[in-house]
């Protein structure tokens, strides 16, 4: 990750809640108070995001974490699995946006491995898409990693994809290609999305690297791979499921990209418990 990028989002987090200090902690405490208090996972799943929940206290200071896991590492409903100690004010500033941060990394790291896991055996990669939450995607992307995934574009920068309404607006898939080809860096693979057959046809006249099958059903899926016939790469996408992918793997695809990895995961509920003196 970029961690200056990472630092930035961390402090502007933090910001957020801080704009005119903590009345609640600032009436009880004082800068002497020091304390411990446990991190427990309050269900099962993928940790992520650990050197991130780090960082939060890192930046407000005087505060230690100490874990007992590693990201990637699966943890149990009710497992003890770190500790954060130091100057109390602190750990109670920091404690909801560390929280925030790790569990919306770890609930994307643990729908990423049910994902990864239905894939198991297979030679398909499964990628993550652009779907992220603004401003969050440097955390939403890594999480997938950690999860087993791949990550697909980063920004729009990162690889020439061709969606619908690109081929809408330069008149034809063909007209789109041609178009990349001469004003496009020529070392970016040209990825093309199409719908139907008459198009997949298009994209590899065109002579596109990747072409994804968007929104396609089974049997569609089937003959667009056979017509493609290794030509070109092939990635599917549009509403993959977990009780989907396995049978769309099957047809002889290269990737499968889904958006729900990361704007449709669930929170992993995380806690910081059992506060005491020191």
């Amino acid at each position: 990750m970029n961690w200056l990028l990472v630092e930035d989002i961390v402090k502007r987090a933090l910001n957020e809640d801080l704009q005119y200090g903590d009345i609640t902690t600032e009436a009880i405490l004082n800068d002497k108070d020091r304390a411990i208090v446990d991190l427990i996972a309050k269900e099962d799943g993928i940790i992520a995001g650990l050197e991130v929940f780090k960082m939060v206290f890192n930046i407000l200071g005087d505060v230690q974490v100490n874990l007992y896991v590693k990201d990637g590492d699966r943890v149990k409903s009710g497992e003890r699995f770190g500790e954060v100690l130091g100057l109390t004010k602190n750990l109670l500033i920091g404690e909801r946006t560390a929280l925030n941060f790790i569990q919306r990394m770890s609930g994307i790291a643990t729908l990423t491995r049910e994902f990864v896991d239905k894939l198991e055996g297979s030679k398909v990669k499964l990628l993550d898409t652009r779907k992220t939450t603004p401003n969050m995607r440097i955390f939403e992307k890594y999480a997938v990693t950690i999860g087993g995934g791949n990550n697909h574009r980063f920004g729009l920068n990162d690889g020439v994809l061709i969606k619908d309404n690109h081929i809408a607006a330069a008149g034809g898939v063909r007209n789109a290609v041609d178009l990349i080809r001469e004003k496009a860096p020529f070392v970016r693979k040209i990825e093309v999305e199409v719908e139907t057959i008459d198009q997949v046809n298009e994209a590899l006249e065109a002579g596109a690297d990747i072409i994804m099958l968007d929104n396609m059903d089974l049997e569609t899926l089937r003959e667009s791979v056979k017509i493609i016939n290794n030509r070109a790469m092939i990635e599917a996408s549009g509403n993959i499921t977990l009780d989907t992918i396995t049978d769309i793997a099957e047809t002889g695809l290269d990737f499968i990209s889904t958006g729900a990895l990361t704007h449709s995961f669930k929170v992993l509920d995380i806690s910081m418990k059992n506060l005491r003196g020191m």
